[in-house]
């Protein structure tokens, strides 16, 4: 029986008693008879030759056609699986099965190009996935068919020679120079021309120009390395006859160092001297610092000025760590001749050609305790007694002045509080003016007027002589 003919059978029983013998009674049934599947059928394609056409620009994993192998087999006895077995495109193109819909889905896995191949042909297989091995004596259980991919020309945007740069430049370069070449093509057969230029998001400070029809990089502004190092500007190439298609691409550029920073003292330092110091005893260790990044290393001379190379108080020494010793050549310092000692280094780098600069180191003659603890670097105050710090002078300088402040204060409203709101007789100015209105008697009257109520309250005990009438009579109207 073949259920893919037909697959349900109807069978009608009679059963009859007395042995089916004439007079005897009957009765029938009918009998389903349902065929179940096995999977004696291969698949088979509805075409042997399938075409597809697919523009070159389509996405990676795109669907480019689909292909059907039927089986008359039913549920899991259908199920096939799809492989591409072979032709020219089987490193572009992949086949995956649609278990839903029992076909196979050609999709794409390379990026095509026209202007390289135009078409791919592709041989496909369907096979079973479940085998009966009762049947496998049939022949295979399989089917393929040829797939024909057609590849459609698309107008693509410009292609660069290199998907990143790498431009190396020195800071001291000329202006205008050359830096560097980008190049790129249009991959399309009418091979548009290309016009460079640069983002100018990525150069805000417009340090790089482009030569628009050959890629050509040129410096528009000089560079610092100590600044910036590295420059990344993006380069974007458009197509003259279609501005739509545009392409980007990377450039990294590295500012290469050259030797034009002068060595320099690494932090500004002042050095201290003990009165009670040694001979030889090292007073500062200083060490240099270079802005440029030599490929070896830093590696510095130290020196004195040539006037200065035999200074009676002073000497240097380099040690191993590239740093510098100052030492004093004697002891017996003392603050009170000279406080402050001036020692010019000059300091010069291994560069080519080498630069160097001069720093002054500022040397302070300081009052140190016996194990070399400094104490006080003021003149003022050595003439302090002993054990008498600069705090402790401080101190007491500020208890004395607010000692004057709380006494002035307090004189001056204790002087304030006891004056008299009512000036005293004495003290006012109209007392020493007299109003008297009797008319002497002339000249032989001299004894009616006292002309010592006239005399200046602060006068001799108070004593005035006795004047003639007519005299007094004149003064006493000029009082008035």
């Amino acid at each position: 029986m073949d259920r893919e003919a037909k697959e349900e059978y109807l069978v009608v029983i009679q059963a009859k008693d007395m042995g089916g013998h004439s007079g005897g009674l009957s009765g029938t049934t009918t009998l389903t008879v349902t065929l179940t599947d096995v999977n004696d059928n291969p698949p088979k394609f509805a075409q042997s030759l399938y075409h597809f056409s697919v523009p070159e620009d389509v996405v990676l994993g795109t669907a480019i056609g689909r292909v059907k192998a039927n089986d008359q087999d039913i549920g899991e006895n259908a199920q096939s699986s799809y492989d591409i077995i072979d032709g020219d495109g089987t490193t572009l193109f992949e086949i995956t099965s649609d278990a839903q819909a029992q076909d196979g889905i050609i999709r794409l896995r390379k990026p095509l190009d026209f202007e390289t191949k135009k078409s791919y042909t592709l041989k496909v297989e369907a096979a079973n996935v479940h085998i009966d091995p009762r049947f496998s004596g049939r022949g295979p259980f399989k089917d393929t068919a040829t797939v024909k991919i057609v590849v459609e020309d698309a107008d693509e945007p410009p292609v660069f020679s290199s998907p990143t740069y790498l431009l190396e430049v020195h800071e001291n370069a000329a202006l205008n120079s050359v830096i560097g070449q980008v190049t790129a093509r249009d991959p399309d057969i009418t091979s548009s021309p290309i016009r460079f230029s640069i983002d100018r998001h990525t150069d805000l400070e417009r340090q790089f120009n482009i030569n628009a029809d050959d890629g050509k990089i040129t410096l528009a502004t000089p560079l610092d390395r100590e600044l910036s190092v590295w420059h990344n500007i993006t380069i974007i190439a458009t197509e003259i006859r279609n501005h739509s298609q545009i392409s980007r691409v990377p450039v990294a550029i590295k500012v290469l160092d050259v030797n034009d920073n002068a060595p320099e003292f690494a932090s500004e330092y002042e050095a201290f001297l003990c009165e009670n110091g040694k001979p030889g005893q090292v007073i500062q260790t200083v060490s240099a610092m270079d802005k440029d990044d030599p490929k070896n290393g830093h590696y510095f001379l130290y020196s004195l000025l040539p006037e200065m190379v035999n200074n009676p108080n002073f000497t240097i020494k380099k040690n191993e760590d590239n740093s510098l010793s100052i030492l004093a050549k004697h002891n017996g310092f003392n603050r009170q001749k000279q406080e402050v000692y001036l020692l010019p280094i000059i300091i010069s780098d291994s560069g080519n050609p080498p630069l160097s600069s001069t720093s002054t180191l500022t040397i302070r003659v300081c009052g140190c305790s016996n194990d070399g603890v400094v104490q006080s670097c003021n003149v003022e105050a050595y003439v302090l007694p002993i054990g008498l710090s600069m705090g402790a002078l401080i101190a007491i300088l500020a208890c004395i002045i607010l000692l004057l402040v709380i006494v002035v204060l307090f004189v001056t409203l204790r002087r304030h509080k006891n004056e008299p709101l009512i000036i005293k007789d004495d003290e006012d100015v109209r007392e020493n003016i007299i109003r008297y209105d009797d008319e002497g008697g002339g000249e032989e009257d001299t004894e009616a007027f006292d002309i010592a109520t006239l005399q200046n309250p602060d006068g001799i005990n108070g004593f005035l002589p006795h004047y003639g009438r007519g005299l007094l009579g004149e003064i006493s109207q000029d009082a008035v």
